[in-house]
């Protein structure tokens, strides 16, 4: 949607509400980012109609819907949508900016609630120990900068496995956040609530080898933890791109992404015993009913158990 054909008290509007969202809700980036773009695609679907988000009712806002489904968008997509339609709404009528809630009994599709991709422990630990660490590199400075990556790398995919760390939270992550001694990270979550989890040893190793041997490679003297090859912080695009490199060539064919190894995180952690609050915590998640997600999958495991090893199966 080309904001310039939008009309400037719209765009205002839209604005308002997402430094509600970003300010006073404490959303995401990427959540005030998805519904931003979502009300101005439904501010460009009024326009065309004569009408605005303060204008509209229940049934414009039903014939939008109808569209996105029309243009091919997945159920999830405009699943979001409404939620973001009815975030709007609310936040316009506590606001007196529109005289009436039109959202309030707008239906949602009905999305497929698909269990989260896992690795097996196997495969999760062969793909973290996937980058290359050549311990004669550093002879010359091609050697040292692709030793400094594979370092980087390693350090990386063990917090996204091993502490179950979000794409964003290490990106996010700066030096002093770290405490190899005590084994402990401290991240910036959802709606910016700190947390601090635990370590294993091989990404405290892994941390420490990059820190004292590979960052100064990177030729930056930021505070954040981690580089990208241009030297400037890491993103989450980077992460991902090394996440999809590495498993691309290990495990062909599946896609595996840094949010693969988060799910492997819990669910593993669940199989081997830990108590589900616990592990809660742990990915800082808000309500544990976003965790029970992952005892389904370990479910999902026992009956293929089951199947293969009993013969009566």
């Amino acid at each position: 949607m080309e904001q310039d054909t939008l009309p400037p008290s719209q765009l205002r509007l839209v604005r308002a509400f997402a430094d509600h969202l970003r300010l006073e809700r404490h959303l995401s980036t990427n959540t005030v980012v998805a519904y931003r773009r979502d009300l101005l695609e439904l501010v460009g679907f009024l326009q065309r109609a004569g009408s605005s988000l303060e204008e509209a009712d229940r049934a414009a806002l039903r014939r939008f819907l109808a569209q996105q489904h029309t243009l091919g968008y997945a159920r999830a997509s405009i699943a979001r949508r409404v939620g973001a339609i009815h975030t709007f709404y609310r936040w316009a009528l506590a606001e007196d900016r529109v005289p009436l809630d039109p959202s309030s009994s707008l239906g949602s599709p009905k999305v497929v609630n698909r269990l989260p991709t896992v690795l097996r422990p196997s495969e999760a630990e062969a793909l973290v120990e996937a980058p290359p660490i050549h311990e004669d590199g550093g002879s010359h400075e091609e050697d040292a900068g692709t030793r400094a990556v594979g370092l980087r790398d390693r350090a990386v995919l063990e917090l996204l496995y091993g502490s179950g760390l979000r794409v964003s939270e290490v990106a996010g992550l700066t030096i002093d956040r770290v405490d190899l001694t005590r084994g402990r990270v401290r991240v910036l979550g959802k709606g910016s609530k700190e947390r601090e989890v635990p370590m294993s040893d091989p990404a405290v190793e892994a941390v420490r080898r990059w820190v004292s041997e590979g960052r100064d490679a990177m030729g930056t003297d930021s505070t954040s933890l981690f580089f990208n090859r241009k030297g400037r912080p890491i993103g989450q695009r980077d992460i991902r791109a090394l996440v999809e490199g590495y498993s691309g060539r290990l495990l062909p064919g599946r896609r595996v992404t840094p949010h693969t190894l988060r799910h492997s995180y819990a669910t593993h952690l669940l199989e081997g015993g830990a108590d589900i609050r616990a592990v809660q915590e742990l990915l800082g998640h808000a309500t544990v009913a976003t965790t029970q997600r992952y005892t389904h999958v370990s479910r999902t495991r026992l009956f293929e158990a089951y199947e293969r090893s009993h013969p009566r199966a």
